[in-house]
């Protein structure tokens, strides 16, 4: 196989403050190694590991050394330049989508990256500490996602935030196929035990990007998404499987989010700690 990555993005919130964690698996060539990051209110760092010590689990899962991550919650064991990460956390049931959020496109050889929703919610329990801070969860809030293909889109959004009883995300990127570029866009919105889907292979196009701000259209509905503040943190992100590029992350930033069908308001809500990579250039 050539070069690749895949990993995972696992995001807990609780009254003690927002923890991201991805372990993930890059190969460039010759050259293969794994990484853990970690994304927090106040910094991000990474550690790098050798492929050695990457272990995929059957089903859903993998273990990097002492560190392990699965559907159940996760370990950590990280020890590295300007970071030292231990504890768990536990997770109660996911909640995925009803289907692949990729839709037909998931079907689609060669793509650049593809991603996957595994848990809108579950709850988190168990105590992290970072550097001397203590994350402590209880009946806190998870959200589980993924990445796989060779590349990071060049330009791309991406936001996850958590409602009252639910959550929101949304992924807008410019996607090269073959000679020509489209906007692609996957969200879901689950809220009240409800899921709205928002994708290209539904109909969705973009409104509006602009400054922090998401704006689309799908038939009746619209999804809006915007930053209203930036706390912005460094994260590695693939080129061709080799972790090269530098993108920036805010874990913990105040957005808003509205979604409407027609003259029907679902849901607007204004964030506190809700996630946005803004990597379009205005």
């Amino acid at each position: 196989m050539g070069n690749r990555f895949f990993g995972w993005y696992f995001k807990c919130q609780g009254d003690g403050g927002t923890l991201s964690v991805i372990p993930a698996f890059h190969k460039n060539g010759k050259n293969s190694t794994c990484s853990i990051q970690i994304i927090t209110d106040d910094g991000a760092w990474n550690v790098t590991y050798p492929a050695s010590l990457w272990r995929r689990r059957r089903g859903f899962g993998v273990d990097i050394g002492k560190n392990a991550f699965g559907r159940e919650g996760y370990t950590l064991d990280v020890s590295g330049e300007g970071i030292t990460a231990n504890g768990s956390v536990r997770f109660g049931s996911f909640t995925p989508l009803r289907s692949d959020i990729m839709g037909p496109f998931r079907f689609i050889p060669f793509l650049q990256c593809r991603h996957s929703v595994i848990s809108m919610l579950h709850t988190v329990d168990g105590e992290i500490t970072v550097n001397g801070r203590r994350y402590l969860f209880e009946g806190g809030r998870g959200y589980v996602e993924g990445d796989c293909g060779r590349s990071f889109p060049e330009v791309y959004a991406w936001t996850h935030g958590f409602t009252e009883g639910g959550s929101v995300m949304l992924s807008v990127a410019s996607i090269p196929f073959g000679l020509f570029r489209f906007t692609g866009i996957i969200g879901a919105v689950y809220e009240g035990g409800r899921e709205y889907r928002i994708a290209t292979y539904r109909g969705a196009r973009p409104q509006m990007i602009e400054g922090g701000k998401i704006v689309i259209r799908q038939g009746k509905k619209t999804l809006t998404a915007e930053q209203l503040t930036r706390s912005a943190h460094p994260l590695n992100a693939p080129v061709s499987g080799a972790m090269i590029r530098t993108i920036r992350e805010s874990a913990a930033c105040r957005a808003r989010y509205r979604l409407t069908d027609g003259e029907r308001e679902i849901l607007s809500f204004e964030c506190p700690v809700a996630s946005f990579e803004y990597e379009f250039p205005n």
